[in-house]
């Protein structure tokens, strides 16, 4: 800011400047200050990150804006720049957060929760059934998809994220003893599956969704051959 001094006028000349006064506006200003570099020391990029997919669940991708999470957050929109370059930057850690969640972590807790690969067949499996964190996150899922119907960066973090995990359904498989192309099919009809019950959660009791979940345990570990007898 720039002050510009006006010329003397008749008067001033003759007198001394006064002293200035203090306001009791000034300890506010500043502590107005002082909480708005709090607010924003206080937010971390997950803060945003946390902000951005709340909104995108509720509201879509195009609510998903500076200044409609500003207003969330409680903080102006400078406060974004201090941790992201542009939308587009947040847009792409949104992404990475999801992908790093839902598929990079939840695959490396089920692999080592459980030395069998049965045992961690029925985890995956069970998926679908756990609770109000299945629900979040099925909720968070079929928002990103449907920006990934618009958007070829989420288009690319869907595609990569399904390969992933039917990547790990397959590896299941191949140590159930299931040889490569088999295991790869019934990876996917795995997979397929449990998006299915996560999308159509509302669809029978408690008791009929379990029973359809060890119906599908019963026949992803049944070889071809016995099914196709079975059939006849």
């Amino acid at each position: 800011m720039v002050f510009m001094s006006l010329p003397p006028t008749r008067h001033s000349r003759s007198k001394a400047p006064a002293p200035l006064r203090r306001t009791r506006a000034a300890p506010a200003a500043a502590a107005a200050v002082e909480g708005g570099e709090a607010v924003r020391a206080s937010l971390t990029p997950e803060s945003w990150i946390e902000a951005a997919t709340t909104v995108l669940v509720d509201q879509g991708i195009d609510h998903v804006r500076v200044d409609v999470l500003a207003g969330e957050l409680g903080v102006t929109r400078g406060s974004f720049y201090w941790h992201f370059r542009d939308r587009e930057d947040l847009l792409r850690r949104v992404l990475q957060a999801w992908a790093e969640r839902s598929t990079a972590q939840l695959t490396r807790r089920l692999a080592t929760a459980h030395a069998q690969p049965r045992e961690q067949l029925r985890d995956v499996i069970s998926l679908p059934f756990r609770g109000r964190a299945a629900a979040k996150a099925a909720r968070i899922e079929l928002a990103i998809r449907a920006w990934a119907r618009r958007d070829e960066l989420a288009r690319q973090a869907v595609d990569a994220a399904d390969a992933a995990r039917i990547g790990y359904h397959r590896e299941i498989f191949t140590a159930l003893g299931f040889a490569e192309p088999e295991a790869q099919q019934r990876a996917f009809l795995l997979y397929g599956y449990e998006v299915a019950e996560s999308l159509l959660h509302r669809q029978g009791t408690v008791a009929q969704r379990q029973a359809r979940a060890a119906f599908v345990e019963q026949l992803m570990l049944q070889p071809l051959a016995a099914a196709a007898t079975g059939a006849r």
